[in-house]
């Protein structure tokens, strides 16, 4: 009789990631649940990510960085789906040892990572330009020409960065990006000044521990280490599942997780889905319950909805449960974490879609086009939690309001909220699961 293979028990990764369109305050739930943690690893996007952390009276604002590096004896990796800038890159890790923390240690970068060359974002401001009125909203920081490269196969990986040909592969993708820029006749650029930072920036960046990510990864977790996998914007933003073509360039949902980390599907255990409880989004493209009045402003200077790396006001408008849903669905969402609770307080009743009119008909799902010609949004309007919530630290303390606000979302998703966050600090944070105390 044939002998059976033992299974293999070893530890699953959690995955942690935005469900609107960014901004959502993931950085700042990553810092909170980092203790439960080994490992804190990134898995796509770059430094258009502004991840805002608020501890001890300070802020910082993360770009390539995950958000577990504040805290102690966590390893923090840059997978292999994340595209870095070294001269953003040198300049965020700069910022950290000016406020008293040192990365050198504690932070490892994938080989097989892209770099951003200084082309990467003259290609993004020169397409960008020619688009006219047909601007998508981008954070011209090169992201989408380095991933375009990496499609194309054509893209320089931090390990190139150890090979002796590194320089000449270079040339020849720099090269390549100035002939490109030249059927852009009305964009005028010099490379002279960026490309010495740029390559100042890559032996900074040779400081750090290069690693082949994926055996480190998973090795990590068949000794029995946890990994909580961190994501950047948002799932609308997701180049397959968002609103195309106004998003990012990678996969920002939990499939993301496996391919910018090298873990396969049986290895993901929890997904945090992180949302607002109201909605934003900065830039262009569709937005169903947008604000377009004085109630939208009351709500940007409420809840200080500038963009943490560009700095532009955000769009605000009402939750959306439609699109809340959606999310939920592709990212395989099993707790959610509602923030920025506090800012509503500043409101004596609020609205909530629950529906579209598309087509002509009433719908509860997410369709195709949400442009304002192909979708109107049918509100409920619900009782608010009127004063200041930032001071709350026990569950038993939440306001009755606020509790049917959360009740009504769990039964209308399906999904237990498990976080709770009544201001900007970590200790503003009451986790609603025992278990993650």
């Amino acid at each position: 009789m044939r002998e059976s293979v033992k299974t293999n028990r070893s530890m699953k990764a959690d995955v942690l990631l935005g469900l609107q369109w960014g901004d959502e305050g993931k950085g700042k739930i990553v810092d909170v649940l980092t203790p439960k943690y080994g490992v804190i690893a990134r898995f796509q996007g770059g430094p258009n990510a502004g991840h805002t952390l608020i501890f001890d009276g300070k802020k910082h604002v993360l770009h390539t960085i995950p958000s577990g590096i504040f805290r102690d004896n966590t390893l923090n990796v840059i997978g292999n789906g994340v595209v870095i800038d070294p001269v953003i890159f040198q300049r965020e890790v700069e910022g950290l040892l000016k406020s008293g923390v040192s990365p050198f240690d504690s932070l490892v970068i994938s080989r097989k990572a892209h770099l951003i060359m200084p082309t990467h974002g003259h290609l993004d401001a020169a397409s960008e330009q020619a688009k006219g009125k047909g601007k998508i909203g981008s954070t011209l920081k090169g992201i989408g020409p380095a991933y375009m490269d990496k499609t194309g196969r054509n893209g320089l990986r931090i390990g190139d960065v150890e090979s002796p040909l590194f320089k000449e592969r270079f040339t020849q993708l720099r090269d390549k990006h100035a002939h490109i820029l030249e059927q852009y006749p009305n964009y005028e650029y010099d490379l002279t000044e960026t490309e010495t930072k740029w390559l100042e920036a890559i032996e900074f960046l040779k400081k750090f521990k290069f690693i082949d990510s994926e055996h480190v990864l998973n090795n990590i977790l068949k000794s029995g280490k946890g990994i909580l996998a961190e994501g950047a914007q948002g799932t609308m933003l997701d180049i397959d599942f968002g609103t195309y073509p106004f998003v990012t360039s990678s996969n920002t949902i939990t499939a993301g997780a496996c391919t910018g980390l090298g873990l396969p599907p049986n290895k993901i255990g929890e997904v945090f889905g992180i949302f607002k409880a109201y909605c934003t989004r900065v830039g262009s493209g569709p937005f169903p319950t947008e604000l377009l009045e004085e109630t939208g402003e009351k709500l940007r200077a409420a809840g200080s909805e500038f963009g943490a790396t560009t700095g532009r006001p955000r769009r605000c408008g009402w939750l959306d449960l439609p699109q809340l849903k959606y999310a939920i669905m592709v990212n395989g969402v099993t707790q959610l974490c509602l923030m920025k609770a506090d800012v509503l307080g500043e409101f004596e009743e609020i609205q909530v879609c629950t529906h579209y009119i598309y087509r002509g008909e009433k719908i509860d799902y997410l369709p195709y086009g949400i442009e304002p010609n192909e979708v109107q949004p049918v509100y409920k309007t619900f009782e608010c939690w009127p004063g200041d919530l930032t001071g709350l630290r026990n569950v038993e303390n939440i306001p009755a309001s606020l509790n049917a606000y959360v009740k009504m979302i769990e039964e209308e998703t399906g999904v237990p909220i498990s976080i709770l966050s009544v201001g900007p600090d970590r200790e503003q944070t009451l986790l609603l699961n025992d278990d993650l105390k």
